[in-house]
């Protein structure tokens, strides 16, 4: 089985019913939740006129190909309503895989582990909550050690 680490993002409408929702797609088209961390309240990052975000991150087991995971997260988002019409613009979720075990992927339209997460602080806490000691497989680093070298200073809560 591989450690599958995905982050859930919502910053419209009933943004913890959207995450709730996100799950119950989550264990019953890909596997069941391991862990989940806390919901964590964000202001949003990279375009900072946009609503907050609640954020999450769960923890699945499963033998499912990376690229066969990614088809049904961008299925999940699509059902529950996603519409991506600009880069980090607001949405009702957000679906993105940090880690698949320790393999580092390099494709067009997967990219593994994600790339930015080591410069975000809104995914470093939920993740270390769950999964602190996790060895990052780029930096040989593990999730607290990454999120000690943040420079991003977003406010991030526990709700």
């Amino acid at each position: 089985m591989n450690d599958i680490f995905l982050l859930l993002g919502s910053n419209m409408g009933d943004r913890k019913l959207f995450l709730n929702r996100a799950i119950e797609h989550i264990e019953a088209d890909i596997a069941p939740i391991v862990k989940a961390s806390s919901v964590y309240e964000t202001a949003s990052w990279g375009k900072t006129d946009e609503p907050d975000y609640l954020n999450q991150v769960l923890l699945l087991q499963t033998l499912l190909p990376p690229k066969i995971i990614l088809e049904k997260i961008l299925a999940i988002e699509t059902l529950l309503g996603r519409k991506r019409e600009e880069k980090w613009g607001s949405r009702i979720i957000d679906i993105d895989i940090l880690f698949y075990g320790d393999a580092i992927i390099n494709e067009p339209n997967l990219k593994v582990p994600h790339p930015e997460l080591h410069k975000r602080r809104f995914t470093l806490e939920p993740l270390a909550e769950i999964a602190a000691d996790f060895m990052h497989p780029v930096f040989k680093k593990n999730i607290l050690q990454l999120k000690s070298e943040l420079q991003d200073n977003l406010i991030v809560k526990k709700v």
